[in-house]
């Protein structure tokens, strides 16, 4: 569900730049591309608007006297090199020369609009706004260079940072420095403002170097955990046993006093409920913090989560899919209950999953600090826009008193959605009065994290005396983020429920399967329990688990090829026919994957004992921008030890346009590992009202060991390019679960798969 969509809103675009024009002008020493509301196009110039300031700066780049393009990205850096990515689609717009392209990572403004990098969204919502900045400052640039050449616009052309018209050219630096660029695009005007046909784009699609690399890799790049301000306090918190309902009864700090650099503690009142009952410890630097809290002894009283573990959350679930009246129907077709009461057999399986903590490499800090009235927030964060309104409640003041300063997040996975982790470094520093760092141990990390709600899914298939499916339901319960921390962007239900569309995501899928009914179950008890928080995949991440599952499962209760099953499905038929602008081709383009994967993959060949392949495919995260991705698994299992070892990994996707080739094998190879360490390795469990495992003795990811061969593909295509961050992660584990089964004839339907859980259902084999 995009956040730039209108609450209850069916439709599926990104951001667009609808009632806003663009203003193109000199300004200061270069030249400035920017947004004006649609409401103060008056006949003004755009020079005197530029002087006055009298429109919104929403400043996509900028061009200096030297020629340097510095563009200008809202979206946070995780590694995944999103500048290079959204640079790449303004600059090849702009026929710029790329070593002269820059980019320039901002702070939070709310001249930016909304400010979130997450759900594979990037490159999707951006662009189409990107490819209008760059096209709008190409005409500008031709206008005003032909006018320098004495030609007309219509003889001259844009190459390389270049304007030529026959045998002359001048430089866009040129063009900058001598000219008087002023040029203003209405809405309208920018609506029919033509872009690159595919066949003409130079930078698009064509690998290079990211932008980031230099940097990441000789020391200059600045993460959040290096922010440093003059005359800071170090600081790490004392995290209460429930992350709601604690309150601190007493401190005693007296063998902490023996630790030099010690300087004291306070307990943090916090108006935003944010941390209720945290401690915070300072000292001189981090190192002594960290010692220091250590001996810091702290008593509270807690609520009743203090004893909720996870049996009681899944069981919790249990009782809420058991109440046919519960939750929110996210697709509801007529005559679901007829079709199954008609149907000549039924099958229906229950699958969970586990809690999965983050553990992303940078455990989440903060440097807060007071200065000019404005408070400063130096921290890595993937949802500005989320968090500065809690900030400004929990300080007391206004949101335009709050600023986020940009910094590089050292692994981001969806923990820095939940900019929680900044509340505690701003009340420190206004308790102390001066600039605080906070840093969390790696312990500290994960007892804080927002981790993956664990789950309950019941899936539920019907079928006609020739064997045809004729109806489907599927109920999932989880803990909903959506609602914990930002329960205003929930549409409703089809029974006008309210639901989070990131705990169901991926349900709804492409499949014809007769009347089909997706209940979506909010565990309210998990959501007082823990803050429920977005995970790399977010919903599809146990909601395909269990649809791959079961699709393979009622394909070998019906004695056919899983592959045959999918792809009779998959005909695109009636709602699964696919839609302008993102899902053009919808359910054939995930059977072409399906078919391709299954080529290169060697799909029904013979394969030595105790081996086997399996199947998955996705849409990946959203119906209005799918992702079609299949994986097929090939695993190998030990009978002694129970033992599964993934032996190779073949992907192929369809993201539409990839901008970014490297990028996006780069992106797609680490989530389908991130998909293998959940599949096989991640998850703890929540006991006594916090997670069991806090740090990597216990809580183990993935091992370079354990990776296999990995063979991805994406399809040549020129469709709206979409989301690449998450998608392979959902398509893993279910090719894996389905692999064991075609290996040793077992069905394990819970995350994650160990050795334990492969040897008990060795004990007792699962029917086909």
């Amino acid at each position: 569900m995009s956040l730039f969509r209108k609450l209850g809103e069916p439709g599926a675009a990104p951001a667009t730049l609808t009632r806003r024009s663009f203003l193109i002008a000199a300004a200061g020493t270069g030249f400035v591309m920017a947004f004006a509301n649609a409401s103060v196009l008056l006949p003004e110039s755009a020079d005197a608007l530029v002087a006055t300031k009298s429109y919104d700066p929403n400043l996509w780049f900028r061009i200096d006297q030297q020629g340097l393009i510095t563009v200008h990205v809202i979206r946070a850096e995780m590694g995944q090199h999103v500048g290079t990515a959204l640079a790449r689609i303004l600059a090849d717009e702009l026929e710029a020369d790329w070593s002269s392209v820059r980019i320039e990572h901002v702070d939070s403004d709310p001249k930016w609009g909304m400010m979130v990098t997450g759900g594979s969204w990037s490159v999707w919502q951006s662009f189409p706004l990107l490819s209008k900045a760059g096209a709008a400052g190409r005409i500008a640039l031709i206008e005003e260079g032909a006018r320098l050449l004495g030609v007309s616009p219509s003889a001259c052309t844009a190459r390389d940072s270049t304007v030529s018209a026959g045998g002359r050219s001048i430089s866009y630096a040129q063009i900058v420095q001598r000219g008087n660029l002023s040029r203003q695009f209405s809405a309208d005007e920018l609506d029919a403002l033509p872009t690159k046909p595919a066949s003409e784009r130079r930078l698009v699609g064509v690998d290079t170097q990211a932008i980031d690399i230099p940097g990441k890799t000789n020391g200059q790049a600045l993460y959040g955990i290096d922010a440093h301000l003059e005359g800071m306090v170090y600081a790490r918190p004392k995290i209460p046993p429930t992350r709601n309902g604690s309150t601190v009864v007493s401190v005693d700090d007296a063998a902490a006093k023996a630790v030099a650099g010690y300087r004291g503690h306070v307990v943090l009142e916090d108006p935003s409920d944010t941390v209720p009952g945290w401690v915070m410890v300072f000292a001189d630097s981090t190192a002594a913090a960290i010692k220091a809290a250590d001996l810091v002894e702290v008593k509270w009283t807690n609520d009743d989560t203090a004893s909720v573990s996870e049996k009681d959350l899944l069981d919790h679930s249990a009782r809420l899919i058991a109440d046919p009246a519960a939750g929110s129907t996210v697709v509801d077709d007529a005559g679901v209950d007829a079709a199954f009461a008609a149907a000549a057999t039924t099958f229906e399986a229950e699958y969970t999953t586990a809690s999965v903590l983050h553990f992303q490499l940078e455990p989440v800090n903060a440097t807060a600090q007071l200065k000019d009235g404005m408070w400063e927030i130096h921290t890595g964060n993937q949802w500005q826009s989320l968090i500065l309104p809690t900030l400004a409640k929990a300080l007391g003041v206004g949101e335009d008193k709050v600023v986020m300063r940009t910094y590089l997040l050292g692994g981001g996975f969806g923990r820095r959605l939940n900019g929680d982790y900044a509340v505690p470094a701003a009340l420190a520093a206004k308790a102390l009065g001066k600039p605080v760092k906070m840093t969390c141990t790696r312990a500290d990390d994960a007892r804080f994290d927002s981790f993956r709600s664990p789950s309950l899914q019941r899936l539920r298939m019907g079928f006609d005396a020739d064997g045809r499916v004729v109806a489907m339901q599927h109920d999932a319960c989880a803990g909903w983020p959506t609602k914990v921390m930002v329960p205003a962007f929930m549409p409703k239900g089809k029974n006008g429920e309210p639901y989070d569309p990131f705990a169901i995501a991926g349900a709804d899928h492409w499949y014809t399967v007769g009347a089909h009914r997706v209940r979506a179950l909010s565990n309210d008890l998990a959501n007082r329990s823990f803050r429920p928080g977005w995970l790399r995949s977010v919903g599809p991440g146990w909601t395909n688990w269990a649809l791959e599952s079961f699709m393979d499962e009622a394909a070998h209760k019906r004695g056919v090829d899983p592959l045959a099953f999918r792809l009779g499905l998959l005909d695109g038929a009636g709602a699964n026919a696919g839609s302008a602008p993102n899902a053009v081709g919808g359910a054939l383009r995930q059977a072409a994957v399906l078919r391709r994967v299954a080529e290169i993959s060697g799909w029904g060949s013979t394969l030595p004992p105790d081996t086997g392949l399996g199947i998955a495919s996705s849409f990946g995260q959203e119906r209005d921008m799918p992702t079609w991705v299949t994986c097929v698994a090939r695993v190998r299992v030990n009978r002694d030890t129970g033992l599964v070892t993934t032996e190779k990994l073949f992907l192929v996707t369809d993201a539409g346009t990839v901008v970014h080739p490297d990028g996006a094998l780069a992106q797609t190879e680490g989530a389908a590992l991130w998909g293998l360490s959940m599949a096989l390795h991640e998850g703890t469990q929540f006991e006594n009202g916090q997670v069991r495992d806090t740090n990597l003795g216990t809580y183990t990811p993935l091992r370079m060991g354990d990776v296999p061969d990995l063979q991805i593909e994406f399809i040549a295509s020129t469709e709206a390019a979409v989301g690449l961050g998450e998608p392979s992660t959902t398509v893993v584990a279910p090719a894996i679960a389905n692999a064991i089964f075609n290996a040793v004839g077992v069905r394990l339907r819970h995350l994650p798969m160990r050795p334990a859980d492969v040897l008990a259902a060795l004990r007792k084999p699962a029917k086909a």
